[in-house]
Parts: structure tokens; sequence; C-alpha cells
């Protein structure tokens, strides 16, 4: 069994397919389907179930997909304790990014000084919703993400507050209004933001013993933006997402009584955390330090 064979398999768990995966590792398909049958003879077990467009993992493959990432992050980790030896020369980093707040407000300037700063290690960025980059967490697809806090299951950094706050159409009733209760934001068509920090706004309405009448749910938050500027409902969302703009186009409102939400870094564990990931972490807690 080699790291080689691991990361094919792990790749093709990952994509989906034999294709795939070797478009993805600049090989031949013929190599892959190779290097996984060996690795099945080896371990004497199937590990993917076959299919005409795709493969799936078997109930043994899955299992064993978990034990291949903990062993691919650990080599990973070793390679990363040489490189910073060697002065941090080589290596990759892979960072988990959710939502406006993360991809757009904090990761581009982290990134900008962390290439100066490391220009040998390779950066790759997934995006996705924050329970997605949980999940990635979890199943060690990537090194270190940003999460909304707290997250109890991971070592955490915090990096910045912000507060939640209501959004509203221009012409709304309660635009005269300092601040929003929960209650009210009942009485209209509620549209829900799916990525960033939905599953807080829907505990904030459960906690209060609210109901709201939930008529959109929206995958971005720009959709979410240009409901509630067509009047089609008001929603609540993180300050910190929203766009730099003059003259958005709704109202934000903060909410009453106050609620305010942190977002940081997490990894599984900062004690196999790779030398990457941990200057990573200390570059953004140094840039976001107040």
């Amino acid at each position: 069994m080699t790291l080689t064979q691991l990361e094919i398999f792990s790749l093709v768990a990952e994509l989906h397919g034999f294709t795939s995966a070797a478009h993805r590792l600049s090989i031949s398909q013929s190599a892959v389907s190779h290097a996984i049958k060996s690795l099945e003879q080896e371990l004497g077990v199937e590990l993917f179930r076959r299919h005409q467009s795709r493969v799936e993992l078997s109930d043994i493959g899955q299992q064993l997909l978990t034990r291949a990432r903990t062993m691919l992050g650990l080599a990973n980790t070793l390679q990363q304790e040489a490189a910073d030896a060697r002065g941090m020369k080589r290596g990759t980093l892979r960072i988990g990014s959710f939502g406006p707040t993360a991809s757009i407000r904090l990761l581009p300037a982290i990134l900008q000084r962390f290439r100066q700063e490391h220009p040998g290690i390779e950066v790759h960025v997934d995006e996705g919703p924050d329970r997605q980059v949980l999940q990635w967490l979890e199943e060690r697809r990537i090194d270190v993400g940003f999460v909304v806090l707290p997250e109890e299951r991971f070592d955490t950094f915090t990096l910045i507050e912000d507060q939640l706050v209501a959004l509203l159409p221009l012409a709304h009733p309660l635009g005269e209004q300092e601040n929003i209760s929960l209650r009210a934001l009942c009485n209209d068509p509620f549209i829900l933001t799916e990525a960033g920090s939905s599953e807080l706004v829907s505990r904030l309405f459960t906690g209060a013993g609210l109901k709201p009448d939930i008529r959109y749910r929206c995958s971005q938050l720009l959709s979410t933006l240009d409901a509630v500027k067509r009047g089609d409902g008001v929603t609540v969302v993180a300050e910190g997402s929203l766009p730099e703009t003059q003259g958005p186009g709704y109202l934000k409102k903060p909410l009453k009584p106050a609620v305010t939400r942190q977002v940081g870094l997490a990894v599984l564990d900062r004690r196999q955390s790779s030398p990457a990931t941990l200057a990573f972490i200390d570059l953004a807690t140094r840039l976001n330090r107040h």
C-alpha cells in the first residue's frame, strides 16, 4: 500500500469517477484503475461499486476512506514539517470558505499576505455553505476552514465579530423604527439564505418560540438581496456579509435585542496541523486583531 494509491482512492471517492480523478491528477485512466485494483487486491475487499456513469463507495470503502484521509493528512504534515525546517519552501494548504464574509471580506487579504510570505506553498480553496465546510473538516478534505463560532468539535480561532441585521424593502412600514424584533418579522413573507448564517437565524426564531413565514429559500446572498429589493419579503443576515455599496436598495435595521455572530478558523486538531496551516492561522489572527 502506498500513499499514491491512497491519494487516488480518496480522489476517486470524492469525484465519483475514475476519469475525473485521472484528469485531476493528470494521469491516464488506466493508471487510476490499476492503482484501485491493486489496492483492492492487497486489502482483499471491494472499495467501489461500479455503475455506468459513476462509482460509489462500498460500505467498507466508506469506512476506510476516513482512515485513508487521516494517513494522507499525517503524511502531508510530515512533509510540511520537513519543509518548515527548510524555510517552508514547499507544501500544500487546503482551505474551506463560505459566503461573502469569509470569501470576500476575510480570505483575499489573508491569502495575499500568505502568498507573499510563503510563495512555495500551493493553496487550494473550496467554497460551500458553512455546514459543508464543517463536513469537509471532519472528513479531512481541508486543513483549515472558516466557520461560524462556537464549534465545540474543533480547535477554533476567532477572527471577527459582527451582528445580525434585518433587511426590509425601502417602502416597508417598519422602516421608521430604529431596530426590529423577530416577532415583527413574522408578519411578512420571509426570505431565508441557505448559506452563511441560515442555521443561526433559524435557531434564533426557534429559540424565541416563533415561526417565520418562509416563502423563499435562496442559495446565494445576492439572490436574497434582489428579492428584498423587489419587495418580495424580509430577511435576517449577518452584517459582515453585506456588500459595501451606496444606496443598496433596501433598509438595514439592527435586531432587538441585538444578536452578535463570531466568525473564525477551525482545524480538526491543532496538534496535528501542518506548519503551513498554523502559519495561515497565525497570519489571519494577526491581520484581524482589533
